[in-house]
């Protein structure tokens, strides 16, 4: 593989905490109480999606989005690097003749909240967010454009990810995906996955596969 995509939440970080408990707040103050395993299940999507599967009454979306957004800066310190990916993304940046793209749902300046902080940004080339394309994960238009911009072969491109909807935009957009164990949850479909990573430092192995 030459072009690596990844994804952030779940995958680079451990965001699940922050996004949750911000939302369940707010689903509270509405009386619209999920329990924490069903609201977990909408980890990776839009959070327009979320709302929408969690079934919020249509007239009610746009006061919780706004409501789930400023809520989460107060989750803010739930938020952790997975141990072992920096050194992860600072040898696949090195290696020669490899190119690393970001593909999130994440808006820009949630990105610009929780990842440029960190100083992850310089190891990637491209950035897709979630105002980039019309539709989201699990369409394959937000990793068909990053491709685009990166100049990718499909066939020597995966997308990095730990979630069912990050598995189906991968494949409906043509190339392979790698599922990361430490970021899963227990989703039905995940185990279509090409590889199965259990630790960082095993994608850089995927430097040498072929499709």
């Amino acid at each position: 593989m030459k072009t690596f995509i990844f994804d952030i939440d779940g995958t680079l970080l451990d965001t699940e905490s922050m996004y949750m408990k911000a939302l369940d707040k707010v689903m509270i103050d509405h009386n619209l109480p999920h329990t924490y395993e069903a609201l977990t299940k909408t980890f990776g999507i839009t959070s327009l999606d979320a709302l929408k599967q969690l079934k919020v009454p249509a007239e009610q979306i746009p006061t919780i989005l706004q409501e789930w957004a400023d809520e989460i800066p107060n989750h803010q310190d739930e938020v952790r690097l997975y141990t072992g990916i920096e050194a992860m993304l600072k040898q696949l940046h090195a290696t020669p003749g490899i190119d690393l793209a970001i593909m999130t749902s994440k808006q820009k300046y949630e990105f610009e909240r929780d990842v440029t902080p960190l100083g992850l940004d310089q190891y990637f080339s491209q950035f897709v967010f979630f105002e980039d394309t019309k539709r989201g994960k699990p369409a394959p238009d937000p990793i068909l454009l990053a491709m685009k911009r990166a100049q990718a072969d499909p066939d020597e491109t995966v997308y990095i990810g730990d979630t069912q909807y990050d598995l189906q935009a991968a494949h409906a957009a043509g190339i392979k995906f790698g599922l990361v164990a430490w970021g899963a949850k227990n989703q039905r479909g995940v185990s279509e996955a090409d590889y199965v990573l259990a630790f960082p430092e095993e994608i850089l192995s995927l430097t040498t596969a072929h499709a």
